[in-house]
């Protein structure tokens, strides 16, 4: 079992496989016709206990362009939501599909299947990290400007799942990736010191937007509020400040690239005009989510 190529984590792989894969997500948007019999006769199950539209169509239209098929299922469609061990899940799906992605609440519940599973899990998302966006938004940021490597990113915002899986993403490609966050908002002590152990990449904490974004390469932002989230109001309020507009963008390097995982709260975290504007890579970010996918599914099942 311990062969089985699980994709957790940015942080659970080594920087050669993370390149590995984005090299193979370049190969596989390069030539669609060449891998459209890649997994032929494969199935691939996707759980959704959180609801999706990138992630479940980029998964389901991946599998299908690579000539497998999908299995879409919700806990009302499962025995996983009627009391049956995410372990117990785990063995019988092994026996019935080749890999299984699953978009989730604590990160615990993936890993709980991929500790009894005989075929790849594939985290799609949970409340503590999103590393299928992260592998679409790093093959975005070097399409358009190459290699990240010594690059300098800004993220505004909470330090929520996506950012987190950037701060992995820093340390594996040796960026650095300036967080400007407000203090209720801010990243984990845990996240600082893992970073700083690591001893690549540069985390840099700042509760200005300005300083943040002075000269960086690549601004990025997320909805003030996620899916978890009750506390909507209070949130936006704290958050208004971070709010990343054309006066923001101004203090950024002249050609900078604006990111959003979406979907985007238009007029609350990022404004039309930048959404819309000349720096804004988005829908290139969103459609990479499909070559990445397919990328990160031929690694986990050997195809590659």
């Amino acid at each position: 079992m311990s062969s089985v190529r699980h994709f957790l984590d940015v942080h659970h792989l080594d920087t050669a496989t993370l390149r590995h894969i984005l090299d193979q997500a370049i190969a596989i948007k390069a030539d669609k016709a060449a891998y459209r019999t890649l997994f032929q006769d494969k199935t691939l199950a996707l759980i959704f206990e959180k609801p999706s539209t990138r992630t479940r169509v980029s998964f389901e239209v991946g599998m299908r362009q690579l000539g497998g098929n999908v299995l879409v299922l919700k806990p009302d469609d499962m025995q996983l939501g009627r009391g049956e061990t995410i372990g117990d899940t785990a063995r019988v799906l092994s026996r019935y599909v080749d890999a299984v992605m699953v978009r989730t609440t604590a990160e615990e519940r993936v890993h709980e299947l991929a500790k009894h599973a005989s075929i790849p899990i594939i985290n799609g998302l949970t409340d503590q990290t999103h590393p299928c966006q992260i592998m679409a938004d790093l093959l975005t940021f070097e399409e358009h400007r190459g290699p990240i490597t010594g690059r300098s990113v800004a993220w505004l915002g909470d330090c929520n799942n996506v950012a987190i899986s950037w701060a992995h993403a820093a340390v594996r490609f040796d960026f650095e990736l300036r967080l400007a966050c407000p203090p209720q908002y801010a990243p984990s002590a845990e996240l600082l010191a893992w970073a700083k152990a690591e001893g690549k990449g540069r985390l840099v904490v700042t509760e200005s937007p300005e300083e943040a974004v002075r000269g960086t390469e690549c601004v990025i932002t997320d909805a003030w509020a996620s899916m978890h989230n009750t506390d909507v109001d209070e949130r936006a309020a704290i958050l208004t400040p971070y709010q990343v507009n054309e006066a923001l963008m101004a203090h950024a390097h002249t050609d900078a690239l604006f990111m959003h995982c979406l979907p985007a709260h238009r007029g609350e975290e990022v404004t039309d005009g930048v959404i819309d504007g000349r720096h804004s890579v988005v829908w290139d970010e969103a459609e990479n989510r499909l070559h990445a996918q397919k990328a990160i599914l031929a690694w986990c099942m050997g195809a590659v």
